[in-house]
């Protein structure tokens, strides 16, 4: 596959921007509550959720992490952004093979 197919089937798919745009809300409520917020809990909750599947599998590397016990946030921002772009890569390829469009096309010559 080309970067342009990985592209189309990540990003411009309307399964996957729908999916994409759901996560940014997601995120854009948990910011907005981490910010002006007195205690602002477990929001974060909700955009792991968003990537669950796969959130749940990698999740455990914050056991794994060097240091005090408390992961970086960093860390958890990486995980979550990498999770919900494969899982968007996935709903598309998902989503083009139903309808029968991912198989090879036949090229012109």
């Amino acid at each position: 596959m080309t970067a342009r197919t990985l592209g189309r089937l990540t990003f411009a798919n309307p399964a996957s921007a729908i999916y994409l745009g759901l996560v940014g809300v997601a995120v854009a409520i948990a910011t907005a509550v981490t910010l002006f917020a007195q205690d602002p809990g477990f929001v974060w909750v909700l955009p792991a959720l968003c990537a669950f599947p796969l959130f749940l599998l990698v999740g455990p590397a914050h056991g794994m992490a060097p240091g005090d016990g408390a992961p970086p946030t960093w860390l958890f921002v990486t995980e979550l952004v990498l999770c919900v772009l494969a899982q968007s890569l996935v709903l598309g390829t998902i989503v083009e093979a139903s309808r029968g469009r991912l198989r090879g096309r036949p090229r012109a010559s």
